[in-house]
């Protein structure tokens, strides 16, 4: 684990470096060995980077043509690294495999960095950004500054009595236990499914957390084109 390459590090520094890539710094802690950080004894601060609404599209799209395998992984690479070199960190993604095998496991960082909570859909909400945000990156460092007092705030579903999300869906695909995926893909493969292709799952945009966040459609549709990719030749459709 290198060390930190700036004396002084604090979170800030790394939020204005990492905003120049279109991401976000989320949050941060310090881990303990609970926490699944690769050489946890070396780690005094890991900070999650992610995105939030649609300044990340936007970063990646200017920056292309990208290649077709992997592109958005691809990229977030490529705008990270250098600005983990320069902090003195090692970047993590959760796109590579974990040391001890699967995953690394960033749902669970981003819970201690952050006020994130399961939605009734499944994905992580967020009392700001709703349903339009993820995690893309991490940095470890082997400083331990301090991190920013992490939001107390509850999950905004615990007030939410309608839950149009559970009910908006045309083919009912979420129900607050499980996701019928084949449910959803033979719903937005066809005619009637566009809607969902073009400006993002119709479940999702129900939700009335994060408006101001919602993704564009050139990125709903990219992110809907990568999920149908890896979801059709299994499910034969």
């Amino acid at each position: 684990m290198p060390g930190s390459a700036l004396s002084g590090m604090d979170f800030q520094t790394v939020t204005d470096a990492v905003a120049r890539t279109g991401l976000i710094a989320r949050g941060a802690f310090r881990p303990g060995p609970e926490d699944g950080v690769p050489d946890a004894g070396n780690v005094g601060t890991l900070v999650v980077i992610g995105n939030a609404g649609p300044a990340m599209w936007r970063a990646f799209a200017a920056a292309g043509p990208h290649p077709a395998d992997h592109p958005l992984d691809r990229w977030t690479r490529q705008v990270l690294d250098p600005v983990a070199k320069a902090l003195g960190a090692k970047a993590y993604f959760p796109f590579h495999p974990a040391p001890t095998g699967g995953f690394l496991p960033f749902l669970r960082w981003a819970k201690r960095a952050e006020a994130v909570f399961p939605s009734p859909m499944g994905p992580m909400i967020h009392p700001d950004y709703g349903l339009w945000h993820a995690y893309r990156g991490a940095f470890a460092f082997k400083e331990a500054f301090d991190p920013p007092p992490r939001d107390a705030r509850p999950s905004p579903c615990e007030t939410c009595a309608e839950k149009p999300c559970l009910s908006t869906c045309p083919v009912n695909a979420f129900d607050g236990r499980r996701y019928d995926v084949p449910a959803c893909i033979r719903h937005i493969v066809g005619p009637a499914g566009e809607d969902c292709v073009g400006l993002g799952c119709r479940a999702r945009r129900a939700c009335p957390v994060g408006r101001d966040y919602l993704y564009e459609p050139a990125q709903a549709r990219f992110h809907m084109a990568r999920f149908l990719a890896g979801n059709r030749k299994a499910l034969g459709l």
